[in-house]
């Protein structure tokens, strides 16, 4: 996969420390990674790297809302999510992402791209159950929540409940015939 320019940060000019880095990511970057599960994003990223003489430590922290469609209705509506991930930077001989809180870089790499950690934290941090906050209280109206309200299960009644198929009763004595 092509890496994105933009998540892609060059370390070695850096000094030993921490440094901040700001990004706004949009439905766009989601386009890049061919996930179509938010209709639109609208998140704020602070990646912050501790730079060691050894290591990198990584910490993105995000929030935001992206638009979901409910599972229920269909309907699209904003879900606000938030979420942190820690990663360490090592190097090594040749480049391993296996473990995905540590990466190993080759020795003499002076940049890193930390895409494929903020596409996935960012999309691990969307409940799996999407349910619009108008089902929950009651205000969204919908033509297919009238349509499930009407397809719903009808409760018996006690009347109901009283009389029993007349095939099950005979079964019941043959329990009762191996009793005595």
């Amino acid at each position: 996969m092509k890496e994105l320019k933009e998540f892609t940060i060059p370390f070695i000019g850096l000094k030993l420390g921490e440094h901040t880095f700001d990004f706004k990511i949009e439905k766009a970057f989601f386009e890049h990674f061919e996930y179509d599960e938010f209709n639109g994003a609208s998140i704020q990223l602070k990646v912050l790297l501790d730079k060691k003489s050894t290591l990198l430590e990584f910490s993105l922290d995000f929030q935001g809302p992206v638009n979901v469609n409910c599972d229920i209705t269909n309907e699209p509506f904003d879900h606000d999510i938030n979420g942190k991930y820690h990663f360490v930077v090592k190097f090594g001989d040749e480049y391993n992402d296996e473990n995905e809180e540590l990466i190993i870089v080759p020795h003499g790499s002076h940049e890193v791209n930390i895409q494929q950690q903020v596409y996935e934290s960012i999309v691990l941090s969307v409940p799996q159950k999407r349910i619009h906050p108008g089902v929950a209280d009651g205000t969204l109206k919908s033509e297919i929540l009238e349509k499930l309200e009407e397809l719903k299960p009808k409760l018996r009644d006690e009347s109901e409940e009283d009389t029993t198929d007349p095939r099950w009763d005979e079964l019941k004595k043959l329990l009762t015939d191996k009793n005595i």
